[in-house]
């Protein structure tokens, strides 16, 4: 071999090395300072990691850490990550402002900011995860999602006393929605705001936005003493699929308030006051348990117009639109104030509605007050316990005893010989592939959200340790 071609060789590896190392050391920087944070931040490219050294930093008024045009990829994000989770606080006016960014992850902080945090219209598929927010804000929203792709995940929402919400998912402009956002495993607690309304932890959409499509899943969250509003999820956006989350002992409940074709299944609702509230049109209610509410079970509310449309005034946007070819099946109401009842205030009916195939117990008083009866079908549903049938068709019901057992995890679940096991009246099929446990349906399919089985849920009622910043 040439001496010559070996040593260029052999320069030409060494200089490789040393791009290699240069490009490893640039993919990874830890920080001690909000400067030194975002002298890194404005360096940063795909797969770029940024932690920063625990402690408490105050942003100063008007220079909040900001990110701009940084752009990570799906598969090598740009994360800017605390050095243990909850370890980095962030006090001040502001502390991430976003502008055309792009696959950005933020993971680990308290945020303590007194404003919103908002990911813009501009900035699709940013995350925000691990993180525990309670806003110094004396009013306002904590977090809203105009952007694309968003992914908010296992973090903890907390104490919040004055009226705005935890989690908005709004989009650009006015009508339309963000798309696909993805809200999982976050713990929603402790909103006291005692106003009338103005303090849910989820607002998904408002009422101009009402007719977009934002194919959102929102799943596997909790809420506990959500009480500054009457509805904890508040779905005012079409499209979108709302499951396995747990309501438990709060003011607020699961409503459908605009929009159209959501599925809402397998979410737990427990001792609270308000169950799930129903409008608008094509929606799906199944596999739903809902225990102990002080309200009603479920609300198929009536309308004040028939159907929203586009260019529709303000005025009559931000009314109700009554029900129409709304499902509500296979679910389990048991022991609420009244297990399924519609609304008289307003004089739009639901119509073409199917309400099969659902247990219904109470101890008391009656299950079914519907004021308007013509628009429905009933099918195949079992009343039982103390609480008279109400005025749901003799036709569409039959008391027999679920022979329901209660669960280590509070939850009452069929019993061997239950008269709900291979009860239904209708082909589900189509509907769902399990139960509210997680377990297998089959044909002949039991009513109510329970499929009768000895083996242990797959999914129960979720509790702290299984949401927020320590979540698996």
């Amino acid at each position: 071999m040439d001496r010559r071609t070996f040593l260029a060789g052999s320069g030409a590896v060494a200089i490789s090395l040393v791009g290699a190392r240069a490009a490893l050391a640039q993919e990874t920087a830890t920080v001690t300072s909000l400067a030194e944070l975002q002298q890194a931040i404005n360096s940063a490219t795909a797969g770029t990691t940024i932690t920063m050294a625990n402690g408490s930093y105050a942003v100063p008024s008007g220079s909040p850490i900001t990110i701009s045009n940084r752009h990570g990829s799906s598969s090598g994000p740009i994360t800017i990550v605390a050095q243990t989770r909850g370890g980095v606080t962030l006090t001040g006016a502001q502390s991430f402002v976003f502008s055309g960014s792009s696959d950005i992850t933020i993971s680990g902080f308290a945020f303590r900011q007194s404003t919103t945090l908002e990911i813009p219209a501009d900035c699709p598929r940013i995350r925000l995860t691990r993180n525990d927010l309670a806003l110094a804000a004396s009013t306002g929203h904590w977090v809203v999602v105009r952007g694309d792709d968003a992914k908010i995940d296992r973090n903890v929402f907390h104490d919040k006393s004055t009226v705005g919400v935890y989690l908005v998912i709004d989009g650009p402009g006015s009508e339309a929605m963000a798309q696909r956002t993805y809200i999982l495993r976050n713990y929603f607690r402790d909103h006291t705001y005692g106003g009338a309304n103005g303090g849910e932890p989820i607002r998904l959409g408002v009422s101009s936005r009402a007719l977009s499509t934002a194919d959102a899943t929102v799943e596997y969250n909790l809420f506990e003493r959500c009480n500054g509003d009457p509805e904890a999820i508040s779905v005012k956006s079409s499209g979108n699929t709302i499951r396995y989350n747990t309501i438990r002992s709060s003011v607020g409940g699961l409503v459908l308030r605009h929009g159209n074709d959501n599925r809402v299944e397998s979410n737990y609702l427990l001792s609270g006051e308000n169950g799930i509230r129903i409008y608008g049109n094509d929606h799906l209610i199944v596999n739903n348990y809902v225990s102990g509410i002080a309200g009603a079970g479920v609300v198929l509310g009536s309308g004040t117009e028939r159907d929203h449309y586009e260019g529709e005034p303000s005025s009559s946007r931000t009314g109700n639109d009554a029900p129409d070819r709304v499902t509500i099946t296979l679910n389990t109401l048991r022991n609420n104030g009244q297990a399924l009842v519609g609304e008289s205030q307003r004089t739009v009916p639901p119509l073409d509605c199917v309400v099969a195939d659902n247990l219904m117990v109470g101890d008391s008083g009656e299950l079914v007050d519907m004021p308007y009866l013509a628009g429905l079908t009933w099918a195949g549903n079992i009343a039982w316990g103390q609480a008279t049938n109400g005025n749901i068709p003799s036709s569409g019901v039959t008391r027999a005893d679920p022979k329901l057992t209660a669960g280590t995890d509070g939850v009452y679940r069929l019993g061997s010989g239950s008269a709900a096991a291979d009860a239904a009246a209708v082909d589900h099929s189509g509907h769902v592939s399990d139960d509210v446990d997680g377990q297998p349906r089959t044909a002949p399919y039991d009513v109510g959200a329970d499929e009768y089985s000895t083996a242990a849920p797959v999914r129960r009622p979720l509790t702290s340790a299984d949401v927020g910043p320590g979540a698996a």
